[in-house]
């Protein structure tokens, strides 16, 4: 099945790229899918994944098909085939 990554901000820089398309086994969770589209940058990793917990970190905002994940089943979220998964990095200020 094929699915497709936009990164958006400074997550754009640190993947090298503004879209990724992705062929991946059918049912994958969206855990495994970040795990999968990471790997091959180590700053993108840190900036979306706490890697003690596992969790993306609270400055990203993930979203498929248009909904942030928290309205949906998280990271255990199942990624189906046409899929658009879009990172978001939150930036805060003061």
């Amino acid at each position: 099945m094929t699915v497709t990554i936009k990164f958006f901000g400074a997550l754009r820089h640190d993947s090298g790229k503004d879209t990724l398309t992705m062929e991946c086994p059918k049912d994958v969770s969206l855990l495994d899918l970040v795990n999968t589209a990471t790997l091959h940058s180590k700053t993108l990793r840190r900036n979306l994944l706490d890697e003690q917990l596992e969790n993306p970190k609270p400055n990203a905002l993930i979203l498929v098909n248009g909904r942030e994940i928290s309205v949906l089943n998280g990271l255990q979220t199942r990624v189906k085939n046409g899929d658009e998964i879009v990172f978001v990095p939150v930036v805060h200020g003061g």
